[in-house]
């Protein structure tokens, strides 16, 4: 298993998918929205009640191994050519 995580750490779309996948499950389960998350108390209150929840663990465990793997790889590991980089690559088209 290898996984260019220093790579992956540079790219802050990673980084934003990877909170999302975390807390999007969360979200949904308690039946809160974005607009009920104002303050860090409530954000902190939610990580809480979420990994207290073994179901609600296990979903965002899920979801978080559903955000790291890459689909076009055999396995659990990067290609070769992404464990060649030495930053996110920046030359692909839409």
């Amino acid at each position: 298993m290898k996984i260019n995580w220093k790579v992956r750490i540079k790219n802050p779309i990673f980084l934003f998918q990877l909170l999302l996948t975390a807390l999007t499950p969360a979200l949904a389960y308690t039946g809160l929205s974005w607009e009920g998350l104002t303050t860090w108390t409530s954000l902190w209150d939610l990580v809480v009640q979420a990994y207290s929840n073994p179901f609600l663990s296990g979903l965002i465990v899920i979801a978080l191994y559903n955000q790291i793997t890459d689909p076009v790889t055999k396995g659990f590991s990067d290609s070769k050519q992404a464990l060649s980089y030495d930053k996110p690559k920046e030359d692909a088209k839409w």
